[in-house]
Order: C-alpha cells, then sequence, then structure tokens
C-alpha cells in the first residue's frame, strides 16, 4: 500500500487518482488558491434568487448540515430541512437534529425498520457496509422531497471527490448532482437498490424509497441539485465551530475516530469504518487526519503518530451505543458478525 506524499490516503482507496505520489484530494487543495471564490458566491446568489431562495437541504443533524442551513438562512434563503432517518440514530444524533429545527422547518422521512434491519445485515454481508441502505436513501429521499413540496433547488455539502479524492478533475470541478454521480459516488459499492428485491423477503414495494427516486432524471424533472461546497470554500472545522456556536453537541463517537464532531447521528458508523479499514486499509481516522494535514492543522509527522493508535481500533461502542445492542436491533448474532468479519479479513490479505 503506498500512501500520499502529502497527506495519508492509500492508493487502495476507491476512484482515487494519484499523480506523482499525490493523491487527488491534496491536489484539488492546492488549486483552491487559483479558483474564482468571489465568482462562485455569486453564482450561488443567482441561483438562489431564480428559486425565490426556496432550498432543500438534506440533513443527519451534523455539523456540515448545521453549516448548510446557517449559511444559506444568512444569505437570505428559505430553508426546509429533509432528514431520512438514520439506521439507529443515536441519543446526540436525535439531540442535534433537534436543535437544528430550532432554525428552519424539518421533515424527517422513517423507511419501514424492519426492511431496514434486512438491508443492513446484507449490505453488510453482500459489499461490506452495514450503512448501505443510509447511502441509498441520502441520494433519494431529498429528490422525491424536492418534487412532492414542489421546492426545485437542494444544496449537498461537499463534492466528495473534490474534498477527500475522486477519479479526476473533471468529477472534482463538477457542482451539480447528477443521478450518474450518485450511483458512481455515493457509496453503493456496487450493490443497487434493485438488487435486493427476492432476498430475505424482500418486495418490490419494499423499496420503494430506496429504488424510485433514484431513477428519476432530475434534469427532466426540473430539480437542480448542487454541492454548497462548490460555490463557498469547504472547512469541517470551520463548519464544526459555526455549528458548536449555534447549539450543535460534540462528543468523541469511538477510539477510532480523530475528530469529535463528525458522525454522532448513527450508532452503525463504528462498524461502517471499521469493514471500510479491512476492505481498504484506512479508517475514518485517516481520513479525518488526511483532511487537518492539507489544512496545515497538524503535521503529516505528527498525525502518522497519532493514525498508529487510531486506524482498525475495533468498535465495541459508539457515540454511547454498545456493539451487542446495535447488532440486536438488525437481528445479528456477535458469531454471524464474526464469520463476516473473518470473511472480509481473508479477502484483505
Amino acid at each position: 500500500m503506498i500512501r500520499c506524499k502529502l497527506c495519508l490516503l492509500p492508493d487502495s482507496r476507491p476512484d482515487t487518482a494519484f499523480v506523482d505520489g499525490v493523491c487527488s484530494a491534496c491536489l484539488a487543495y492546492a488549486r483552491r488558491p487559483q479558483l474564482d471564490w468571489e465568482g462562485r458566491r455569486k453564482q450561488l446568489l443567482e441561483i438562489l434568487d431564480r428559486h425565490n431562495g426556496r432550498c432543500i437541504i438534506p440533513s443527519s443533524g451534523g455539523k456540515d448540515s448545521h453549516y448548510q442551513v446557517l449559511t444559506l438562512l444568512e444569505l437570505g434563503a428559505e430553508v426546509t430541512i429533509v432528514t431520512a432517518t438514520t439506521c439507529h440514530l443515536t441519543t446526540i444524533g436525535r439531540r442535534n437534529i433537534d436543535n437544528l429545527a430550532r432554525y428552519a422547518d424539518t421533515i424527517e422521512i422513517m423507511p419501514n425498520r424492519e426492511v431496514r434491519a434486512k438491508l443492513n445485515r446484507l449490505g453488510l454481508k453482500l459489499v461490506g457496509d452495514i450503512s448501505w441502505p443510509e447511502h441509498c436513501l441520502i441520494y433519494t429521499i431529498p429528490f422525491q422531497a424536492a418534487m412532492d413540496l414542489k421546492i426545485p433547488l437542494v444544496f449537498y455539502g461537499e463534492n466528495s471527490t473534490t474534498e477527500y479524492g475522486g477519479p479526476d478533475e473533471q468529477r472534482q470541478s463538477e457542482q451539480r448532482v447528477t443521478r450518474q454521480w450518485a450511483h458512481e459516488f455515493s457509496g453503493y459499492g456496487g450493490m443497487r437498490p434493485q438488487d435486493t428485491v427476492g432476498i430475505e423477503g424482500i418486495r418490490q414495494k419494499d423499496m420503494r424509497l430506496y429504488i424510485g427516486p433514484n431513477d428519476i432524471d432530475l434534469e427532466k424533472a426540473g430539480v437542480e441539485v448542487y454541492f454548497l461546497g462548490q460555490f463557498l470554500p469547504w472547512d469541517s472545522r470551520a463548519n464544526a465551530t459555526k455549528a458548536i456556536q449555534h447549539g450543535f453537541e460534540t462528543a468523541l463517537p469511538c477510539a477510532a475516530n480523530w475528530w469529535n464532531f463528525e458522525n454522532l447521528d448513527n450508532a452503525h458508523t463504528g462498524l461502517h469504518d471499521f469493514f471500510m479499514y479491512l476492505k481498504y486499509g484506512y479508517g475514518r481516522a485517516c481520513a479525518q487526519l488526511s483532511v487537518d494535514i492539507r489544512t496545515g492543522y497538524i503535521s503529516r509527522n505528527d498525525a502518522w503518530a497519532k493514525l498508529q493508535h487510531l486506524d482498525g481500533v475495533f468498535p465495541e461502542v459508539y457515540a454511547g451505543v454498545p456493539l451487542d445492542d446495535m447488532l440486536d436491533k438488525i437481528g445479528m448474532s456477535r458469531q454471524q458478525l464474526q464469520v463476516i468479519i473473518d470473511d472480509y479479513s481473508v479477502k484483505a490479505a
């Protein structure tokens, strides 16, 4: 495994291009000073004006969701928050969602929990991602809400191919979220929602929230979907600071994390990150430390020293939720989980 010469991301990270030993995330960050941010901000205001300021923010209640809502409100937007209920909402996650609801109207949509548990198990077994159904709904429910509410303007946060590494410069420069982008980079892991029909008794109608909106041609539907981070410089720590100033709560979710202000809403995230480590050789701390290296918050050498104690730590407790409690809710035993872990460990080896 080869790591970026500037940060700590490995070349085993999917869809991440390397040029002369430097990852695409570092290359994109180095290009930031050359971008016309004033012009991009003007473009953002023009988009808002075209829609009379009405927009939807897909939200988890996290620090970035707080930043997006608060920033757009400051720009005069009329914001509606849309939350696709996460797989296993934590106590602190609930409080943060409620805190953000103090600032704008909030709609929460909870899919059938029995079907969701089946999809959690399937995601873990088939693609090593217990959070697979959540990744689907993040890019389906807000689109459907935009059409149902007749608010055809949606803002996601950052373009992940820009901030965390992507396949090429063209993808990193995209301002709009297209159906193709969502299919390729939103975390499906090669399994499409339609693939689950017929497994464990899952029916076509059980998957309507996961499949239907995902097949929408957004342009034909008249729904415009953008990354806010393509118009305003994205800074995770600055986002967290702004969120905290407005009531957002923080906590270190587990010992495998470097930041105490990210991914606090879903108790499944610990296993998601652990399997990311098994599959690709890096975990959440590596991604977080790499961001901090780029911004100059920490040196690469110091970050490397920190990483030795963080990456690959097993999440016995995540955001206050014991692993056994989380497994019980999706109908999986420790023994069944261990079989899957062993399978992915062999594949990684």
